[in-house]
C-alpha cells in the first residue's frame, strides 16, 4: 500500500519503507498529535519523534517497528505539553535516552522527571543504526524547537524512495499552509520565518517531504509558492 500520511487518533499507523529506514506515523491524543518512529532496516535501531500522548499506543508503535521492540532514543521537537505528555511513561518502560533542543531541554527534563542526555544544537547528527539524521534548529515557535532531516542515499531504489530526497520532521515549526504559531509576536515570527526559509527551503529541493507535528504531510514544492504570502501576513 502506498504511504499517504493520513492517520487518525486511535487508528492504525501508516508506514513508509525506504532504502535504509522505515518511517511509521501515528496520531495520538485529543490534539491529533503526530508521532513518528524511524527504524533502521539493517540493525533494528529505533528513534521515536515526540512522545506526545497515549503511552500504550506509542509503545505498540515501537513494537510494530522491529521484532526486538527496542527504543534507542526519544527526540522531543519542542517543549509544549502536547508534544511530551507521554514522555515520562514511555521512558519509564523503555529506558530510552532523551534528546531535545538545548534551549527547551530543561522543560523537557522536568516533564520526563529525568535528565535530557543530549542537548541538541543546529547541525548535530543523530545515528539510528546505519542511518543518520541531522538536527535543524528552527527558533520561534519555542526557543529550542528543532526539525530532523533524513536524506535518502543517492542509490535509493525502493518503491517509495527517491534518490537524494530529504525527509523533514518539523514538529510545530512548519505545516501545510504556514509556519508554526508565534503568539502574534512579530519578532518571533520573523525569526521562525527566517530559519524556515534559510535552513529548509533554501537547502532542500521541492521533492523534500515534510512530516509535521499535527495533521497531513506536505512537500516543499507544495509550500514554496506561498512563502511571500506567509511573510506578508505575519503568521
Amino acid at each position: 500500500m502506498t504511504y499517504s500520511g493520513d492517520v487518525r487518533p486511535g487508528g492504525p499507523s501508516d508506514v513508509r519503507v525506504l532504502d535504509e529506514v522505515e518511517i511509521r506515523k501515528a496520531s495520538v491524543g485529543p490534539m491529533d498529535n503526530n508521532a513518528y518512529l524511524v527504524t533502521c532496516r539493517r540493525t533494528g535501531a529505533q528513534l521515536l519523534v515526540d512522545a506526545a500522548a497515549d503511552p500504550e499506543r506509542l509503545l505498540a508503535l515501537v513494537r510494530e517497528g522491529a521484532a526486538s521492540a527496542r527504543l534507542d532514543g526519544i527526540v522531543t521537537t519542542h517543549r509544549h505539553p502536547d508534544h511530551l505528555s507521554a514522555l515520562a511513561s514511555v521512558v519509564a518502560v523503555t529506558g530510552a535516552p532523551l534528546l531535545a533542543g538545548a534551549p527547551d531541554a530543561d522543560a523537557v527534563a522536568a516533564a520526563a522527571d529525568r535528565p535530557v542526555q543530549r542537548r541538541l544544537q543546529d547541525g548535530d547528527t543523530i545515528a539510528v543504526g546505519h542511518a543518520v539524521l541531522e538536527v535543524i534548529a528552527l527558533r520561534g515557535h519555542t526557543p529550542g524547537s528543532i526539525a530532523l532531516v533524513y536524506r535518502e542515499p543517492e542509490h535509493a531504489d525502493e518503491a517509495d524512495a527517491v534518490a537524494g530526497r530529504a525527509h523533514l520532521f518539523t514538529g510545530d515549526s512548519l505545516f501545510p499552509g504556514g509556519v508554526g504559531a508565534t503568539g502574534n509576536d512579530r519578532a518571533r515570527f520573523d525569526q521562525l520565518f527566517l530559519d524556515v526559509t534559510e535552513r529548509i527551503f533554501d537547502r532542500f529541493d521541492d521533492t523534500a517531504w515534510v512530516y509535521p507535528g499535527h495533521g497531513p504531510d506536505t512537500t516543499l514544492g507544495a509550500e514554496r509558492p506561498q512563502l511571500d504570502a506567509w511573510r506578508a501576513r505575519g503568521w
